[in-house]
């Protein structure tokens, strides 16, 4: 099931040298940037659901900036807000300006419905310059919440999947495809530009007041399932992300991270924790109901969402518990009651 709740941004050019716009030597030497104590971290895609309780997580130990082409709406007066559209020219003038300590992006869009062009324009292109204006103003660290995925749900996955596995979740799913190349592009970024600490996180099933599909399918009065099928699955609190974004912002922190809440659980157990009912769909029927509902807009699950209730796919995140210290907070109970949580 596609994660995230909110939308996205980037270019830095595809050879790995600096921008043609910014100097030879890294940043401009024409402004001086402010101390650590005052640069904050900038979050793009702040006002999602996720974006909002990041920024209220930080905004009382460090400065908080937002990014985002949504209004701002009940933040906090300290947190300086910026609606924009992350491709256009202001976001380099909140860069030069701000000089930020960190950039925290959140920013990628999970609208399945939106056209391709829309989805890689905003994206990939999104991305491309928002690694560029790190680059060029000097930004110590960048953490990019991608997805657990990018791997797929596939039926020849191992039981546990770590961050050297393959990124083959847009085989199968084609709304996959944008993740998987933020993700890539990341990765590219971090080998290319040693001086910048780049974090890449990739959680599994976030749950709670997010409009994300693993938390909508579990809103459903009747949750459907797969006849013959009950994988187990990982979630996550979208509260304990936040601390592990948090964990992820301090110095020295570098890397890729597969993030994982309490044990993984069949299916069939986590539906029942909701308290709701289940109904059990011979998978031919179930496809191709889901698929006239998707053509007719009946529905916001794409056919191939069904793969994530059929085959496994869960990571094994040791290495962030062990390289950042993150340990979820929240039981399987808490964590999956939390789709009823309202903000």
């Amino acid at each position: 099931m596609v994660t995230g709740d909110a939308q996205a941004q980037g270019p830095e050019s595809a050879s790995g040298t600096p921008p043609s716009s910014a100097p030879s030597v890294r940043g401009p030497a024409a402004h001086a940037a402010p101390g650590p104590s005052e640069a904050p971290v900038l979050i793009t895609g702040i006002c999602g659901r996720l974006g909002r309780r990041l920024a209220r997580a930080l905004h009382r130990d460090r400065p908080v900036i937002g990014l985002d082409r949504r209004p701002f709406v009940g933040f906090p007066k300290d947190i300086c807000a910026h609606q924009v559209d992350l491709r256009r020219r202001k976001t380099k003038d909140v860069f030069r300006q701000a000089r930020p300590a960190a950039v925290v992006h959140l920013g990628v869009l999970h609208n399945l419905r939106a056209s391709t062009e829309d989805h890689h324009s905003w994206n990939v292109v999104g991305f491309q310059r928002l690694l560029e204006y790190a680059w060029q103003y000097e930004v110590p660290k960048i953490i990019v919440l991608s997805s657990a995925n990018v791997y797929g749900a596939r039926p020849d996955n191992p039981q546990f999947l770590d961050e050297d596995a393959p990124l083959l979740g847009s085989e199968s799913f084609s709304a996959v495809r944008d993740l998987v190349e933020v993700d890539m592009l990341a990765q590219s970024f971090f080998w290319k530009r040693p001086a910048i600490e780049t974090v890449i996180l990739r959680p599994v099933h976030i749950l709670g007041a997010v409009r994300n599909a693993p938390s909508n399918y579990l809103r459903q009065n009747v949750v459907p399932t797969l006849l013959g099928f009950d994988p187990m699955v990982q979630v996550i609190h979208q509260d304990d992300l936040v601390q592990a974004i948090v964990l992820a912002l301090r110095p020295g922190v570098r890397g890729i991270f597969n993030v994982a809440g309490p044990a993984p659980a069949p299916l069939s157990r986590i539906i029942d924790l909701t308290g709701r009912s289940r109904l059990a769909l011979p998978h031919a029927l179930f496809r191709m109901t889901l698929s006239r509902l998707w053509r007719l807009g009946a529905t916001s699950f794409p056919a191939p969402e069904l793969d994530f209730i059929r085959y496994l796919c869960m990571v094994d995140d040791s290495r962030a518990r062990r390289e950042i210290g993150f340990v979820p907070a929240r039981d399987l109970r808490a964590t999956v009651q939390a789709v009823d949580d309202y903000d």
